[in-house]
């Protein structure tokens, strides 16, 4: 199966209010393990980033200046997540966003493009209850290595957000693994015949086991 783990930054938090993409990452599985391939782009805005965003992701104005709009870099996107299904933590903001986005430039929604997209948040808050589902939390729960997160970033996202599913996941795929291990490490101990203990029914059995066989007739599975 084909997986997509996908993470977006953008210049504010509500793209109703003119907020716009600056960064889109979508890192490819291929039945639950990683490939090389990647999707990531920066993308000019045409607009100012607020203060607040900028201090969670770090990306600048001045550094998005020279990047693809993101109506350039659209037909690319879509060829690469097509059909397969797209894993994002707190999907409705990434998938908010990047409807608006593909909006803009006449196409379709994400979802007309894709498989499934699947809300790691909403899977992490089933499995651990009343407990912190940030992405940072869910790496230290499941001990995949973050030391080099000290902002965010969508391809480094992505790619953590990938190791981290697999971990939350792996439960169903240890189970298939263990039952194929233990059946084939089933040891059959020979038979001691000398050891059976084998008894002659007496007529009573006998003739219950006949009136038995009587009233099943034609039936018996055996």
């Amino acid at each position: 199966m084909r997986q997509i783990f996908l993470d977006t930054e953008t210049t504010g938090l509500d793209p109703t209010q003119g907020h716009r993409i600056i960064e889109i990452a979508a890192v490819e599985f291929n039945n639950r393990q990683p490939t090389s391939n990647t999707f990531h782009s920066y993308i000019n805005p045409e607009r100012e980033i607020d203060p607040a965003a900028q201090e969670v992701h770090g990306i600048t104005l001045d550094f998005l200046s020279d990047k693809p709009f993101f109506k350039d870099v659209a037909s690319d996107f879509v060829s690469f997540v097509k059909e397969a299904e797209l894993v994002i933590h707190n999907a409705p903001f990434d998938v908010g966003f990047l409807n608006m986005e593909l909006g803009k430039i006449g196409l379709d929604d994400l979802n007309n493009f894709c498989g499934d997209i699947v809300d790691s948040l909403v899977y992490a808050k089933d499995i651990r209850p009343g407990q912190r589902n940030s992405l940072d939390a869910l790496c230290r729960a499941f001990s995949v290595d973050n030391s080099s997160r000290s902002l965010h970033g969508a391809l480094l996202d992505a790619q953590l957000l990938g190791e981290v599913y697999i971990q939350m996941t792996r439960g169903q795929e240890a189970f298939e693994i263990n039952f194929k291990e233990d059946s084939t490490n089933i040891k059959l101990e020979p038979i001691n015949y000398d050891d059976l203990i084998v008894t002659t029914p007496n007529k009573s059995e006998i003739e219950a086991h006949n009136e038995f066989i009587k009233k099943i007739g034609s039936k018996e599975v055996w």
